[in-house]
């Protein structure tokens, strides 16, 4: 893989790669069956990297998912809309190093009677239309017997190829469906299958289709199309992987906010506004080029950030023209070849003296010298361009639906990853010229509503209108900025860590950063002596693994047919070099492969002897076969990166951002949760109006906010009364320095990890930060109002006092409060007997009523 997948698409491939399995020994057994599996997952997750993820995997093996390959895997990928497939193509290609010459458009003539072994076939709906030549010839009612149909001398259709595939028992095919929800309905008022529909359930000879693997934006889309389908009862169902899009959200793929601008007043404000549109792109380009500054990194100079102009599905050109007279009036250094199309005409358009040229979706967001780009509804579907920040739509006001199409197609970060602190750069801005505050809130309630943010159900992204941006609060103390970031915060466990591999990415990233010189060979010389030490210490057990690996154990059985007797016997042979490669390759799987190949050379270091390198290879697969060896290995590798992440911790500060989101990244590849630091906030936008009736009025501010306006002022408008209440509360002590209101994501908010009732790991984000003068200095509390009645407050109180017993020295006060019978009260978990009594309560009311006090 080109791409270091997530940790929520590490955990999506390891899944499906489990059920492709089962399903495979489904199909294989002794009574085959079909069956299917779906992976669900926002837009904007990368469904497509996953997917190649788990197509390497089923070619070539996975030392990290701990997969074999299959060696007879064929993947049809299949969809309603052949440019989809070439965005697919395109995307399988940048993702994977290995996938290129195997990805395969299947066009007339096709002249492969049996699909490959390792590659991928994109096929759509069109190509097995009755006219498509790929299916000339197939149940073809109306032919004349003893005419061929069979065009250009190709002796089967498409359709006899699949059945051929199908029928190969070396060889298993895995039917992608991609955006599943497509292609699935009735043709006019007919019940002959749809296209299909015949390809899962198969139709003439043809047999159905042995795993069908839909892929698609939400479990109900692929339930659904599976439904209409009316895929036979054989076929067994057996998971829908389903990724969690708080997770999405957290990882930093997606923008965490987008910004709404509309007129506030009746008229005809689309030449304004789009002047706006082209100010706030140009503003976010500076933006862009002062991070890379700042940072100096390559791939935030890259950044482009690209104007998008929605246009009706019949726009008028002089409409267009004087809107493109705007954009190169307010921005006059624009190149000549700035602007484009994405029309559904394939050609060059002329807009009075303007003549815009065409471009393919799919080379947008590598054409970085387009920087303005026309499009009419949501482009394409799966489309999607990160370094498009500014929407400009001239659609009208009934037309809420393809704008939000158009805008879920922007929320991808343009560096795959949250650019820590700085809101400004984490937000897409949506202008709508022709809307006003009622027709925009539709636009608002699409898009709270709309899978492709998920919004509604608490990711953590927001939707702002009008917002002002929050900058560094001058009154603020320096000692406050300071004890920041040295506050110690939670990363969020992973569902498959792999320890070894987290060490050696640790190290590749150290010795790059000229931290700890060599430290790959360090780290290595430490694991083999792990090994040495199971050798010295199970000297028993391994000499009984290393006979094993020489040896061939098999069995005869003989069967008499007069007397109805069967012997078994066993037998033994002396195994040969390619069955010690095979065991060396087993054992490669088990401790890694780069670990078993640097402790070959250790046990074989300067010997030239072929019988040294054979001994060499029989211990490593000897030693693999010890069940204490990979626990003994994993230990040892957390506690080599636990070490080199403590030494390093005031060093790696002093990277660029980009090295330090490297080095979370890192920390966080584990089970269990690990301590890392804050990042400073740079900025962060908040509305300052709300709407009240057919007006606005300014919502309350409150002093001493780490971010602020230029009166040093933050908005609270967002927040609840019981919120308000605690707010004013710690203001009026007296001893206040700053307060913090804690962001849903990013690591410039402070999370603590801590299990749901279900055992799965999430990420707690309090409420708020106060920074306080004591006699000991500047300290910093944390306290989270949080209601006793949510179903998750007693999880929640139980991970804060988790998180309080090994970090409570830290902090001068860690508080969850709640309104028990109409007064607030509050758990001090800095004190012992709180966290044990909240650890062994039943529920959070019970926890409150009997170790809280009256806030």
């Amino acid at each position: 893989m080109r791409f270091t997948l997530k940790d929520y698409q590490g955990d999506a491939v390891g899944d499906t790669l489990r059920e492709l399995a089962d399903a495979r020994e489904f199909y294989h057994g002794a009574r085959p069956r079909v069956s299917s599996v779906a992976l669900t997952a926002t837009t904007g997750a990368g469904k497509t990297v996953m997917a190649a993820g788990v197509i390497e995997a089923l070619f070539w093996g996975s030392d990290d998912f701990d997969v074999v390959p299959d060696p007879g895997a064929v993947v049809l990928w299949f969809s309603d809309d052949p440019s989809l497939n070439q965005q697919t193509r395109h995307r399988l290609d940048q993702a994977s190093d290995r996938l290129r010459n195997r990805l395969v458009t299947v066009e007339h003539p096709f002249r492969y009677p049996k699909l490959q072994a390792g590659h991928v076939y994109f096929l759509n709906t069109s190509k097995l239309s009755r006219k498509s030549l790929l299916v000339r010839g197939h149940d073809d009612s109306n032919t004349l017997s003893g005419i061929d149909s069979h065009p250009d001398t190709v002796p089967f259709t498409i359709w006899d190829t699949l059945r051929n595939t199908i029928e190969d028992p070396n060889l298993t095919l895995y039917m992608v469906l991609d955006e599943a929800h497509r292609g699935m309905g009735k043709r006019s008022s007919s019940d002959t299958p749809t296209i299909v529909k015949r390809l899962i359930n198969g139709h003439s000879g043809v047999p159905p289709m042995p795993i069908v693997w839909g892929i698609s934006a939400t479990v109900q889309r692929f339930e659904h199309a599976m439904h209409a389908a009316e895929v036979q009862d054989n076929r067994v169902h057996l998971r829908t992987i389903t990724v969690d899009p708080v997770r999405i959200q957290e990882s930093g793929l997606l923008k965490d906010d987008i910004v709404l601008d509309f007129p506030a007043e009746t008229g005809d404000f689309s030449t304004v506004l789009l002047r706006r549109g082209v100010r706030k792109v140009k503003e976010i380009s500076a933006a862009w080029a002062a991070y890379a500054a700042a940072q100096d990194e390559a791939e935030a100079e890259a950044v482009k950030p690209l104007l998008v102009l929605q246009v009706p599905n019949k726009p008028a050109p002089a409409e267009v023209a004087s809107a493109i007279d705007v954009i190169r009036d307010e921005w006059p250094e624009l190149g000549s070849d700035a602007i484009a199309h994405v029309f559904g005409d394939h050609t060059a358009q002329t807009f009075g003296p303007h003549s815009v040229p065409y471009v393919s979706p799919e080379r947008v967001e590598d054409a970085t010298y387009i920087r303005v780009l026309l499009a009419k509804d949501a482009i394409s579907t799966g489309w999607d361009c990160p370094r498009a920040e500014v929407m400009v739509s001239f659609r009208p006001a009934v037309d809420e639906t393809h704008i939000t199409q158009l805008l879920g197609r922007m929320v991808r970060s343009p560096l795959a990853r949250r650019v820590e602190g700085d809101n400004l750069l984490n937000s897409v801005e949506c202008i709508l010229p022709r809307f006003n505050k009622v027709t925009a809130s539709r636009v608002l309630e699409q898009i709270m509503g709309n899978d492709l943010t998920d919004t509604g159900t608490g990711t953590g992204q927001r939707v702002l209108i009008d917002p002002q941006l929050m900058t560094p609060n001058g009154m603020v103390p320096d000692e406050v900025w300071e004890l920041f970031t040295e506050l110690p915060a939670e990363t969020l466990p992973r569902k498959h860590a792999n320890p070894i591999k987290r060490l050696t990415s640790l190290a590749h990233a150290l010795a790059a950063d000229g931290l700890v010189h060599e430290a790959g060979r360090i780290a290595h010389e430490r694991l083999h002596g792990v090994l040495n030490g199971l050798a010295a210490q199970y000297p028993k057990e391994l000499r009984k693994a290393e006979a094993d690996v020489l040896t061939v154990a098999g069995g005869t059985v003989r069967g008499r047919a007069r007397h109805g007797l069967r012997i078994d016997a066993a037998w033994t042979e002396a195994a040969d070099d390619r069955a010690i490669q095979d065991s060396y390759r087993n054992a490669a799987r088990t401790i890694t492969p780069d670990i078993a190949r640097t402790y070959i050379d250790h046990l074989a270091a300067d010997a030239d002897e072929e019988e040294v390198l054979r001994d060499a290879h029989v211990r490593v697969a000897g030693l693999s076969m010890l069940p204490q060896t990979r626990p003994a290995l994993d230990i040892a590798a957390d506690s080599i990166s636990s070490e080199w992440l403590g030494q390093q911790r005031v060093a790696i500060k002093t990277l660029s951002e980009s090295r330090q989101s490297l080095y979370a990244e890192i920390t966080a590849m584990s089970t269990d949760p690990q301590l890392i630091s804050m990042a400073l906030p740079k900025n962060r936008q908040e509305e300052t109006r709300r709407s009240v009736g057919e007006s606005t009025q300014r919502v309350e501010h409150r002093p001493l906010h780490l971010l602020s306006d230029e009166k040093g002022l933050f908005p609270i408008g967002k927040l609840n009364p019981d919120e308000v209440q605690v707010l004013d509360a710690e203001i009026q002590r007296g001893d206040l320095l700053a307060w913090y209101r804690n962001p849903t994501g990013g690591r410039d908010s402070m999370s603590i990890a801590y299990q749901d009732s279900l055992g799965s790991w999430r990420t707690l984000r309090p409420d708020f930060l106060f920074f306080v003068d004591t006699p000991a200095g500047v300290r910093a509390n944390i306290v989270d109002p949080h209601g006793a009645w949510l179903p998750d407050a007693l999880a929640k109180l139980r991970g804060m006092a988790r998180f309080a017993e090994t970090y409570s020295d830290s902090f001068h006060r860690i508080e969850s409060i709640s309104r028990i019978e109409g007064e607030l009260r509050v758990l001090d978990f800095t004190q012992p007997e709180v966290r044990t009594s909240v650890l062994g309560a039943i529920d959070a009311d019970a926890a409150y009523r009997g170790a809280s006090v009256a806030y």
